[in-house]
């Protein structure tokens, strides 16, 4: 399968007419034969992509003391606990972060004040922090996340989420892509089964079949 994804990036890049900006290149999945209508059978992961997502990840952290040191030297931003109280009474401010943010990355010991301050604007959004633990090196996570996408159909059958640039090579592309795929083919109830078909296109290309 790996040889027909990356024919697939292939032909999806160079069919793809010259634009002035540098387009993404992104996955769209059909799924079939699932009621998701129900919540436990909607694909909700994160997947770290062995080639990196090809563009700014924005990623914001929520942290006191010494964690909050360490992470500014790799988020986007760092707030802590009176940034969250100052959240809480600012909706407007509230959804322009969750909006503007890939990634929200919290001390576990903060994870209460923001369900507090901000769970009816990042829940929805499905953009909870990741917790991080104790022994957990924020500058590796935050690293980390700057290589994940977000795979999340909510109630729709098809669902998209971006695997790369077109200066990337197809071969790197398609290691993205095989990584995605393996994933969803482990954790829906049918595997392979639940996949209608894969496409694959540039942000303003033609769509190209996976599988």
């Amino acid at each position: 399968m790996a040889d027909n994804i990356e024919e697939a990036v292939a032909s999806a890049i160079e069919d793809a007419p010259p634009r002035n900006f540098r387009e993404t290149v992104d996955l769209a999945i059909n799924l079939r034969d699932l009621d998701l209508n129900d919540p436990s059978n909607r694909v909700d992961e994160s997947v770290v992509l062995p080639s990196g997502t090809g563009q700014e990840t924005n990623i914001v952290v929520f942290a006191e003391g010494e964690t909050a040191v360490r992470a500014e030297d790799v988020a986007d931003d760092v707030l802590g606990g009176d940034d969250l109280e100052d959240l809480g009474d600012d909706d407007d401010a509230a959804k322009d972060l969750a909006d503007e943010t890939d990634f929200f990355i919290a001390e576990a010991s903060l994870m209460q004040d923001i369900g507090r301050y901000l769970g009816t604007v990042l829940g929805p959004r499905g953009k909870m922090p990741t917790p991080l633990q104790p022994d957990d090196d924020v500058v590796e996570t935050v690293n980390r996340m700057k290589n994940t996408v977000q795979l999340r159909s909510r109630d729709r059958r098809t669902f998209h989420t971006r695997v790369g640039a077109e200066d990337m090579s197809a071969e790197e592309i398609a290691s993205n892509i095989d990584v995605i795929v393996r994933r969803l083919h482990a954790n829906l109830e049918k595997g392979p089964l639940n996949v209608d078909s894969i496409y694959v296109k540039t942000t303003m290309g033609p769509s190209v079949e996976v599988a």
